[in-house]
């Protein structure tokens, strides 16, 4: 088949090996994953956006060397056919083939760009590609997040949400992170809060319908003491996520925060870790307080450090799915669960001395934790050791499994770097407005009453536990401090420094 002398050159030959070399690869990676099932996340990245873009880089040296070519015969040549534009005549053979490869091939290109693109879009917004495509970056996202309440909601669902606009500013600021990952210039950890992420009420409420209303309900703690018998201590609450009766909307409770007739507006942190001021906006009736800190008002020079916000869902569910738990947190569900044996003496004990160590790598955590749970058996429980061996080895197991879950030595991450807003036992939580410290002009102060959240039903080891009545509310004890003292200090106080 005969083609135009211009398209004989080096520049337009090297270009078509290179599309047609991306085209076959991209139809065999196709039926690959397609036909036999075999594929990853790397063979995505390939498949609809790799090889596409050196697909269209080849085809795109075709012309140019062509160009180049005439210039370069233009050059050579002289009079009036140096001048001349290029012309296409169909009766020529050299014209018409060219004519026929050019409209056949762009037809195809254009059919291939329509499906590439399609499956390019569904790719880089699949779970997948968000998750695993930068494996160690993403890592502990991506694992807390299949171990989370919405393991089945893609990460664009809440990243991004539906519409072209956060669909385009998403893919731009993606772009700077494919450049930090390829470079290896990105900070260890993630900083968070992210900045500008899309409103809850475009996200959250797709799903969680806010004009539902839920009345109160029981949750159950189940705790393990660190003595020998691993003793188990329950403390069971009624929730006040909403009114007694879920006629009444959300004229009270926990979810009062975004009851419509109300405004919560505050300023805080840049880590929304400490707030200094509060304003409460009653719509229907337009009074407005403030609440300041210990009754002080904010300089200017005060307020430019601080981001103001309108309280919505994630100001409180700030993790919800990618919450990593304290060592107090998974070895206590891994011993509800059973993974752990209970009657293991002092495992509970163990098992917070060993996790309590920070590492620099998963295989250093692996090894200590092997090492020194061996070691203490090995010291206190010699002579039955034997017996003990397979439910030692189990726990070592379970630990190392939790551990790998939770804590992410390469990103220098846990459940500190990252604190969850809700509760209030090892982070400040609801401790940050409700601790009795942010005060009005008028001498009102935000509550720090438990009871305002919750009401404590029963409490204490299995068999000897304290029961209220269904509407009354016991005072809690503190299993560890029956004296009390712990009134004197918020939870977060002690337990978030346990492990330091």
């Amino acid at each position: 088949m005969k083609l135009p002398r211009s398209s004989y050159n080096w520049i337009s030959l090297t270009g078509a090996v290179v599309a047609l070399f991306s085209l076959f690869m991209i139809v065999f990676l196709f039926v690959v994953s397609t036909v036999l099932g075999q594929g990853g996340s790397y063979l995505g990245l390939f498949m609809y956006i790799v090889l596409p873009a050196f697909l269209l880089l080849g085809l795109v040296f075709i012309p140019i060397g062509m160009l180049l070519k005439l210039r370069r015969d233009k050059r050579r040549g002289s009079g009036e056919e140096a001048g001349r534009m290029p012309a296409i005549d169909l009766g020529n053979a050299r014209h018409r083939n060219a004519a026929l490869i050019f409209f056949s091939g762009s037809i195809l290109f254009l059919l291939l760009t329509a499906v590439g693109s399609y499956e390019a879009f569904h790719y880089t917004e699949s779970v997948e590609f968000c998750g695993t495509v930068c494996h160690q970056v993403m890592e502990p996202e991506f694992v807390a997040y299949q171990n989370s309440p919405h393991a089945r909601v893609a990460c664009v669902d809440c990243h991004v949400g539906t519409g072209a606009s956060w669909y385009v500013r998403s893919k731009m600021s993606g772009l700077y992170q494919v450049y930090a990952v390829a470079t290896g210039n990105y900070p260890r950890p993630i900083p968070t809060p992210i900045a500008n992420l899309r409103p809850a009420r475009e996200t959250c409420e797709e799903c969680h319908w806010p004009e539902k209303f839920y009345a109160r309900k029981h949750r159950i703690e189940r705790h393990y003491l660190p003595d020998e018998q691993n003793t188990e201590w329950d403390i069971v609450l009624q929730m006040k996520t909403g009114p007694e009766h879920s006629a009444m909307g959300l004229s009270e409770g926990i979810h009062w925060h975004i009851n419509p007739n109300v405004k919560i507006e505050y300023m805080a942190t840049p880590d929304r870790g400490k707030i200094p001021w509060v304003r409460y906006t009653n719509l229907r009736s337009g009074e407005v307080t403030d609440y300041l800190y210990d009754g002080v008002a904010l300089t200017a020079a005060g307020k430019d450090t601080l981001e103001q916000r309108t309280m919505d869902c994630v100001d409180c569910h700030n993790r919800p799915s990618h919450s990593y738990s304290s060592p107090m947190n998974f070895v206590n569900r891994a011993l509800t669960a059973g993974k752990l044996p209970r009657d293991l003496p002092d495992l509970k004990m163990i098992a917070m001395q060993v996790l309590m160590v920070p590492f620099p790598t998963r295989d250093s955590a692996y090894r200590y934790i092997e090492q020194e749970v061996n070691a203490y058996y090995n010291a206190f429980y010699d002579d039955r050791m034997a017996e003990f061996r397979p439910r030692i080895d189990r726990s070592v197991r379970v630990l190392q499994e939790e551990f790998s879950k939770n804590i992410f030595p390469y990103m220098k991450v846990n459940w500190e770097t990252y604190p969850n807003h809700i509760g209030h036992l090892e982070t400040e939580g609801c401790f940050r407005c409700h601790n009795d410290r942010h005060v009005a002009a008028n001498g009102r102060k935000i509550s720090m009453d438990c009871n305002l959240c919750h009401h404590i039903t029963a409490q204490g080891p299995v068999g000897e536990m304290q029961v209220a009545n269904v509407f009354e509310s016991l005072e809690f004890i503190h299993p560890n401090d029956p004296e009390g003292g712990w009134k004197d200090y918020i939870c977060s106080d002690c337990h978030k420094d346990v492990y330091k």
